[in-house]
């Protein structure tokens, strides 16, 4: 019975997906050789929140543009179910964005409004070791803000993870620097 509710659920969520992305003024962040588009999906972001500093000296203010990073959600749950365990999970999602991090450098590079971009942010409650991937993870300081974020994720954490409480972990900013971004992941690795 479970099953068939997050089958239906997952049904609902990919026929809603096309419109949120054609409504959201989201792009893919590149294609594969093999012709697999990246897990990612991004667009530019006017900042609104409380200033940032982040570790290596780049400062991020309201007002600041900066490239918003969303996972294709429903791809990454549909894949995620071929996995029985959670560490199995967590190793493809870190794969997926590992790979998927070098198409973003490459889209924020290439990008007509780069030069003022200061760097890429993200929302997530998958944010545990994503320090090693070179983020900086950042608390969302505005309670409503965060209360809205978390009621969005939860439908996604609910089918990810079934067993778990969805309420587990807060959602938090992942940030990172442009010139971070393109240090670790440069463009050039795609090419």
């Amino acid at each position: 019975m479970k099953e068939k509710a997050v089958e239906c659920l997952l049904a609902m969520w990919g026929i809603i997906d096309p419109i949120y992305y054609a409504c959201s003024r989201l792009e893919y962040a590149g294609e594969a050789q093999d012709g697999r588009r990246s897990i990612f999906r991004v667009r530019p972001l006017q900042y609104k929140g409380e200033t940032i500093h982040l570790s290596d000296g780049t400062t991020i203010a309201a007002n600041d543009w900066l490239l918003k990073i969303h996972l294709h959600n429903v791809r990454l749950v549909r894949e995620l179910f071929r996995y029985d365990s959670d560490i199995k999970k967590g190793r493809y999602i870190l794969e997926q964005v590992k790979s998927g991090l070098p198409y973003v450098a490459y889209h924020l590079y290439h990008h007509k409004h780069s030069e003022r971009m200061k760097g890429i942010i993200g929302i997530t409650m998958l944010n545990k070791g994503c320090e090693r991937l070179g983020f900086e993870t950042v608390d969302i300081a505005n309670p409503l803000y965060r209360w809205f974020k978390t009621m969005a994720l939860v439908p996604m954490m609910a089918v990810a993870r079934p067993g778990l409480s969805p309420f587990g972990r807060p959602p938090k900013y992942l940030l990172m620097s442009k010139e971070k971004l393109f240090s670790l992941y440069g463009y050039h690795l795609i090419h």
